[in-house]
């Protein structure tokens, strides 16, 4: 009697951590996805999978926002929006949106790059969501949506004839889709372009990022009338939203739908939900209803038709063992190479930029990388060397309030410091300063479910870790969950000199998974 082997389950979310907007394609049995990155750089993160559950990276599309001077200051909120991915004529394309700037293209032959330099497709302001669509017939099309922040109009969507070669619209375009036409809609956006059985398909969520549903619209033209019906809703599951996102089709012909979840302080996590089609050709997602409703998400499901589970993910931990900076981090405005550079195995070093504003949410050169949807702790070790008097550095949790812990030089040596800020100018201290013996100190954040963070030092491996007497309770970012972060700064008019050497860092999360990292010794247990 043979034993059958039961198929694999993933649960959901199956990207437990900020990976806003999603959209996704698939190339030779090779998935792959991309999310917004806003004012952060390196920008558009690019994902591959073999299974559309477990991912890695597979680099960024965009080095630094091309409004070089514009972002080399923090602009919270602005940047890369919703982008979408396709595949066509050989190469991968990717649109984004900048909602102060305009409609982006760049492209390349492979996911992982390297990518060209982003051309600028349509200029002006409050330009958002936007997504390419090739016909059969060699017509090309853009549909994009607005934002009312920058513009006054939002809740409708867009189409354009668009060349072929996505340099150039060839025309003013025509508003398809209004919201205000449609019973409950709000703040419809997030459209994705599709083409299926003589249909044109825009699949797009309304409703609003944390309380909205998805629905799908159909048209024998690219240019409507278009029909409407939801298709995925939240329902009686803890999954809010659910949000925009996109179709895959696997190449056993099996299709499946990528959407995020807001999950406020952890950003946008992304689950993946079965997808079929109805006799009437309207598709279905998640939970197919019986009655023929909306759906609702599934928190588990078994693994596409013809994939098994396979032992990657995105990386937090990092040794820096090489001279480049690992994929998961990230500054919070254009990088300049100065900022930092490898010091061997195991040693970063921060270059202490005389650019301290006693507020590190507009500090530019914070190095950070996104919050775990799951409790975590985040472990490393910084020293001091040759820096100005006055100078700072340590770890963050950096949201639209932030907290830290680190050391300072001061005129008779070194202390702990601390201090928590937000949108104001002003920070404030958490604690008493306490003096150092010296130059190193080992960090910890650490961060339960709830989220809040508990913040922990020590002198050296050998000495019990200091846990301080205050919780900080995590606050999501603009448009982005919460970042964990490293920074060193100088007050405003300080010689610039010396570094803060870091690292390794390392990241674990519930449940705990200890990656061998050398020369840092265990941290404690959350």
């Amino acid at each position: 009697m043979t034993t059958r082997i039961p198929d694999p389950v993933y649960s959901n979310p199956i990207l437990n951590g900020d990976w806003p907007d999603p959209d996704a394609v698939q190339v030779d049995g090779m998935y792959y996805l991309i999310a917004s990155s806003f004012n952060r750089a390196p920008g558009l993160p690019v994902l591959k999978s073999s299974n559309l559950v477990d991912w890695k990276h597979a680099g960024h599309a965009l080095q630094a926002l091309p409004q070089d001077s514009h972002y080399s200051l923090v602009r919270h909120g602005c940047g890369v929006w919703a982008p979408a991915l396709r595949h066509h004529n050989g190469r991968f394309w990717i649109f984004y949106p900048d909602p102060d700037h305009g409609i982006f293209v760049l492209s390349a032959e492979e996911a992982e790059g390297p990518w060209t330099e982003p051309h600028l497709l349509y200029a002006g302001r409050g330009l958002i969501d936007p997504c390419p669509l090739w016909d059969e017939d060699g017509q090309a099309y853009l549909v994009h949506g607005w934002a009312k922040s920058r513009i006054g109009v939002k809740n409708r969507l867009t189409v354009h004839r668009m060349s072929p070669d996505a340099s150039r619209l060839l025309d003013h375009g025509t508003h398809v889709i209004n919201g205000e036409d449609l019973p409950g809609f709000t703040t419809l956006e997030g459209p994705k372009f599709y083409k299926r059985d003589g249909w044109y398909w825009i699949f797009a969520p309304a409703g609003g990022v944390a309380t909205g549903w998805q629905s799908v619209f159909r048209s024998r033209s690219p240019f409507g009338p278009y029909q409407e019906r939801r298709v995925l809703e939240q329902g009686s599951t803890e999954v809010n939203g659910p949000h925009q996102g996109a179709w895959v089709t696997s190449p056993e012909g099996e299709d499946w739908f990528l959407h995020f979840q807001d999950r406020g302080p952890y950003g946008r996590v992304v689950h993946l939900q079965p997808m079929g089609w109805d006799d009437d050709g309207w598709p279905w997602m998640g939970q197919r209803n019986p009655d023929g409703g909306p759906g609702v998400p599934v928190s588990t499901h078994t693994y596409p038709r013809g994939t098994s589970r396979v032992a990657v993910a995105p990386p937090a931990s990092d040794g820096f063992e090489s001279p480049e900076l690992g994929p998961q981090w990230h500054w919070q405005a254009n990088p300049r190479d100065s900022w930092s550079s490898h010091d061997g195995p195991g040693r970063r070093v921060l270059v202490p930029l005389a650019n301290d504003p006693i507020n590190l949410r507009e500090l530019p050169n914070i190095l950070g990388q996104i919050l775990p949807g799951t409790p975590s702790t985040f472990t490393t070790t910084l020293e001091m060397d040759d820096v100005p008097e006055g100078t700072r550095a340590g770890v963050v949790v950096l949201g639209l309030q932030y907290a830290w812990l680190g050391i300072i030089r001061t005129e008779d040596g070194y202390v702990l410091g601390s201090g928590t800020g937000g949108e104001g100018p002003h920070e404030q201290s958490l604690g008493r300063r306490i003096p150092l013996a010296g130059p190193r100190i080992e960090l910890q954040i650490r961060t339960d479910g709830t989220p809040r963070s508990t913040f922990a030092w020590r002198a050296g491996a050998d000495d019990p870790w200091e846990v301080q007497g205050w919780n900080f309770e995590v606050a999501k970012g603009q448009w982005i969950g919460a970042e964990l972060g490293l920074f060193a700064a100088s007050p405003l008019g300080s010689e610039e000199k010396g570094g803060v050497i870091v690292g390794p860092v390392r990241v674990d999360v519930a449940p705990v998974r200890r990656t061998a990292i050398p020369h840092l010794a265990p941290a404690a247990a959350l």
